[in-house]
């Protein structure tokens, strides 16, 4: 019996160290971000590049979703040649900073769609808006929320976002080279849609209204 106070005492302990989050401060971020400007741009628009790698944009995303993708970098369950050296440049405070400060910039207007012809809007809203039960396709917004904005940290707005980088991820997901996803639900949707599938929906997402979470 004399163990059970120090078993409470230790669950507290844990309780406690579980509910504690390092708070980020968006000024501070904005100096450790120095080092994304590079490829995400001073007003973390990101860039949609055709043909090659398209970089994310990131102003107006979810803090704890910026955080997490982050440390996945960091841990190795997301991996990326290009993001890995400098999400291991940050420690756990930076990360909460530049996180918060991404968080709090105006959300940009993604480009990438802007040639994509009319059939190809139209498949893209249906597997966006209401997805294709025939192939088992859930919509996107069932998971990221109405209008595709976002919903907290797992499911981030992909709304306004650019289409070769939606494109990109989708295509991860389905070779199996991307996996930080919770129960392989992006993985197990985008192994159901064809090429085309993923060249609409991206090139629709991308055309829509960018806003902030």
């Amino acid at each position: 019996m004399k163990k059970f106070p120090g078993i409470l005492a230790a669950l507290g302990l844990v309780t406690c160290s579980a509910l504690a989050e390092v708070e980020g401060d968006a000024d501070r971020g904005a100096a450790a971000a120095g080092v994304c400007t590079a490829c995400h741009q001073a007003d973390g628009s990101g860039k949609n590049v055709p043909g090659g790698e398209s970089w994310p944009r990131l102003a107006g995303l979810d803090a704890a979703y910026i955080a997490k993708q982050l440390h996945d970098y960091q841990s190795g369950e997301r991996s990326n040649a290009s993001m890995m050296p400098f999400a291991n440049m940050l420690d756990e405070q930076q990360i909460a900073d530049v996180a918060a400060y991404y968080a709090s910039l105006p959300a940009t207007q993604g480009d990438g769609g802007e040639d994509a012809g009319e059939a190809m809007l139209k498949r893209g809203k249906q597997l966006a808006e209401r997805g294709d039960w025939s192939a088992y396709i859930v919509s996107c917004k069932s998971c990221h929320g109405p209008g595709n904005r976002g919903a907290g940290e797992v499911f981030p707005g992909i709304a306004g976002q650019h289409a070769g980088y939606i494109k990109a991820q989708l295509q991860a997901w389905k070779a199996g080279t991307r996996k930080n996803d919770p129960q392989d639900l992006m993985g197990s949707i985008a192994r159901r849609m064809s090429d085309d599938d993923i060249q609409a929906v991206a090139a629709w997402l991308a055309g829509q209204k960018a806003v902030a979470n």
